[in-house]
């Protein structure tokens, strides 16, 4: 394996603490026949069990090693990938190198692990190529990765030489990118330093636009807005803005999982992280993908300044902001920053002289926003039929219209106002008691 590993030459960034040149290190140390059996045997389990749990992570099934060789080839971001990522596969002297690599892969794909099992007397290798993986709910594993990742390999194991994988994995990047961009929907600031600034969010809702009951305008013309921008098409900051639990947030994560395929991601940070902006831009600019910067519930107090990070990114700094970035916020304040009753008053305090120019400042980062979106709280009619609409879904809540409106009066009463998500918690506790 060592001889083949070594031989990389466009993929040779993989980290030197992967699995795979862990694992060839190990192999040369075997074929040199100067080694300890129990020693050897130690090693190559650990690196088993970095794959067991790679594979846990990610969902892979049948065979572990085909999947972690794909994975490999799918996050690897080098000159090559980044460039196949915007433009397919392309002519020049650069592809001999990489078919050269995937020479390597495809050997590396139908390695023979006979010969070092019979000596050791092990059948690790022999049992993650046969591997029936438990069966897992989503939220456990990062389904986005597994689905991508082993629909590569199932093509790559078909394939008879490095030619064919050369169209299969460039027609990969091309449809889907490469490294974490490309293979995860969202994403959020680390801010553990061991890791990498932006991190995958791997557990994430699959709910659709059609799951959040009326708010039709306001869905049309989120929907509107987002199609432009994944079509290159000049697109506007938006803010959904409204009372609470009438589904502003559930919209934005609606249109992230219909607009995914088409190369929407998304970044979800907090008013905290507002300093980080510039930074994130930076790191995403040149991607070949459109990114939504996600802010939800977001609101400033009126001692906080964070608000002007985002302010000047929006509009006002020197650098012009990407074409490839919008921020979608939502908020329970239309104007975003609170106010006080003697800013209402243009009544000056000692040490602010011209109240009414913080009013105006203040109320700039609203107007930096194209589109504003109201999301009002339904009428008791129209809570009633957000029940009855959501109800219908669930085939084992076995009541008529007018005895789930009686519920859904009592359960109002004493859970607040009308909203989506007092009708959604409300069918929920039926689901929860049903015998």
């Amino acid at each position: 394996m060592y001889h083949l590993t070594s031989k990389l030459l466009v993929y040779r960034n993989i980290d030197d603490d992967s699995i795979l040149f862990q694992l060839a290190d190990i192999f040369k140390e075997y074929e040199l026949g100067n080694y300890d059996k129990e020693e050897i045997i130690e090693k190559i389990y650990i690196q088993m069990n970095r794959l067991l749990s790679l594979a846990t992570s990610y969902g892979f099934n049948t065979n572990l090693w085909h999947n972690y060789l794909t994975y490999l080839l799918a996050t690897t971001e080098n000159p090559f990938t980044l460039v196949s990522e915007k433009n397919g596969a392309q002519s020049g002297t650069v592809n001999e190198f990489a078919k050269n690599d995937f020479k390597i892969f495809k050997q590396l794909f139908d390695y023979d692990f006979t010969k070092i099992e019979d000596d050791l007397n092990i059948n690790c290798f022999t049992t993650i190529q046969n591997y029936n993986s438990i069966i897992k709910k989503e939220q456990l594993y990062n389904k986005d990765v597994s689905i991508k990742v082993q629909e590569l390999s199932n093509n790559i194991e078909k394939a008879n030489n490095e030619n064919e994988i050369y169209e299969i994995i460039t027609t990969f990047y091309k449809k889907y990118g490469v490294g974490k961009f490309g293979l995860n929907r969202a994403f959020r600031i680390s801010h553990d330093s061991s890791s990498e600034f932006l991190i995958p969010i791997t557990s994430l809702d699959d709910v659709v636009l059609d799951d959040l009951v009326g708010y039709e305008s306001q869905k049309e013309r989120l929907v509107q807005n987002t199609k432009a921008f994944v079509e290159g098409k000049k697109a506007n900051n938006v803010l959904l803005y409204g009372d609470a639990g009438t589904g502003k947030s559930t919209s934005i994560k609606a249109i992230l999982n219909q607009f995914y395929s088409q190369g929407l991601r998304m970044i979800e940070m907090y008013k905290h992280e507002a300093k980080y902006l510039s930074k994130v831009i930076s790191t995403i600019k040149n991607r070949n993908y459109h990114f939504i910067i996600y802010m939800d519930d977001l609101s400033f107090e009126e001692s906080e300044s964070s608000y002007k990070y985002l302010k000047a990114l929006i509009e006002g700094g020197l650098e012009t902001n990407p074409d490839n970035v919008l921020i979608y916020a939502t908020s329970n304040r239309r104007h975003l920053i609170k106010e006080t009753w003697n800013e209402r008053t243009n009544v000056a305090s000692d040490d602010e002289m011209y109240r009414s120019d913080t009013i105006r400042e203040k109320l700039s980062l609203v107007d930096r926003f194209g589109i504003s979106i109201g999301y009002y709280k339904p009428t008791v009619k129209e809570y009633f039929d957000i029940v009855t609409t959501i109800a219908k879904r669930y085939p084992e809540i076995k009541m008529s219209d007018e005895e789930l409106k009686q519920k859904a009066n009592i359960w109002l009463r004493t859970h607040g106002g009308p909203s989506g998500r007092t009708a959604q918690q409300f069918i929920y506790y039926l689901l929860g008691n049903i015998q």
